[in-house]
């Protein structure tokens, strides 16, 4: 697999993943019973922790793209045999 290609598919990975983690542990004002801040929406989030979001998807899509990229090296499916006849 090449440099460019790695790159974009971990890429692709690491965004398909933020999104499945964005929703973990929010709360929204309404939930925390705290008081809503004034020009805000009651399902606005409280302390979103994006910083710790970023950090665990990107462990996960790390994991995730190491066992694609072992497969696709150690050949253990081969893609191109399987793509060939279409």
């Amino acid at each position: 697999m090449s440099v460019v290609g790695s790159i974009v598919i971990f890429v692709i990975i690491w965004i398909v993943v933020l999104f499945t983690v964005l929703p973990w542990g929010v709360k929204t004002q309404a939930e925390s019973g705290e008081a809503i801040e004034p020009g805000t929406v009651e399902s606005a989030p409280v302390h979103a922790h994006i910083w710790k979001k970023f950090a665990v998807t990107t462990l996960i899509a790390a994991v995730i793209f190491a066992v694609i990229w072992f497969v696709i090296d150690l050949e253990l499916f081969d893609f191109r045999a399987f793509f060939e006849n279409y």
